[in-house]
């Protein structure tokens, strides 16, 4: 006889009980055929686990096997929890490099409404610019990436989340805050433009002199903030961007140029499978950003 899980499940549950008829109904079997496997137990170990055919009463190596399958069974029972719950990416572990706007915004978003989905999932979120978010993704160091897509991005599953428009982000006190109407890049001329590694990116020719003529750049954004809110100068951020490092003390105004925009990818490897987990933060992601867009709160 080989022991299943079922033999050590039954004879803890008799052992447990004292009687036959209460163990069978709490395994959903009848009496005489828990009492045979019982037998069967007992004929495979060459010696009775009770000591009287009540089963109320232990003998020496019936304490011990029952020490060891409840150890055993409360092992399995545990495996199996963990095997369905991931499977049902009720748990797990899941890394996700983001571009800051988005970590920002439609992140905080995403977790105020759906928290209690991820009660039980460690999370890891890093964000960087959108080619370290490629790098990362492509390297399997992240399991899901956000970002604007390039060349560089090749071997990589994207979907289109979104696109938000480029505009002019100022101090208050600027004059270009008092326009009522988007910006035209004619606007922006004698203004003092502080490049960023986002408005860099910009294609037009209009945006491409305004850049040379700009003679200070910085790659963290937090940095050209502090600069544009002691109103030294201006620069170009797209609008999710923008909100993401919102003071009340700076003003956000579109571009009147609409062709100027950034796409914002869902990405991941195309060469391998997403676990559950993943794939479920993964429609959370896109949910989120499709109530923020109906909702016109981008």
């Amino acid at each position: 006889m080989m022991l299943k899980i079922e033999v050590l499940r039954g004879f803890v549950t008799v052992a447990r009980h004292g009687n036959l008829h209460d163990a069978a109904t709490k395994l959903g079997r009848t009496p005489s055929a828990v009492s045979m496997m019982l037998k069967q137990f007992e004929a495979h170990l060459g010696e009775p686990l009770f000591e009287t055919d009540r089963k109320n009463r232990l003998t020496a190596l019936g304490a011990f096997v029952l020490e060891q399958a409840e150890r055993e069974l409360e092992h399995f029972d545990g495996t199996v929890k963990a095997i369905e719950g991931y499977a049902s990416a009720s748990f797990g572990r899941i890394r996700v490099a983001t571009v800051p706007s988005v970590a920002g915004t439609i992140i905080p978003r995403l977790f105020s409404e759906k928290i209690s989905k991820y009660s039980d999932i460690h999370v890891e979120l890093r964000d960087m610019d959108s080619r370290s978010v490629i790098h990362e993704l492509s390297r399997g160091r992240v399991d899901v990436g956000i970002a604007t897509l390039d060349q560089s991005g090749s071997g990589l599953h994207s979907r289109l989340l979104m696109a938000d428009r480029f505009g002019v982000v100022c101090a208050r006190m600027h004059p270009l805050a008092a326009h009522s109407v988007p910006i035209d890049w004619k606007d922006l001329e004698g203004v003092r433009l502080f490049a960023n590694s986002l408005s860099e990116r910009i294609e037009t020719e209009a945006a491409r002199e305004l850049h040379r003529a700009s003679n200070i750049s910085a790659h963290n954004v937090t940095s050209i903030i502090g600069m544009v809110r002691a109103n030294i100068g201006v620069t170009i951020l797209p609008e999710m961007a923008a909100k993401a490092v919102e003071q009340s003390d700076l003003v956000f105004q579109l571009l009147a140029d609409e062709s100027v925009t950034r796409e914002i990818h869902l990405l991941r490897r195309a060469d391998s499978a997403l676990s559950p987990v993943a794939r479920m933060f993964e429609a959370d992601v896109v949910q989120t950003v499709e109530d923020m867009l109906a909702a016109g709160d981008q």
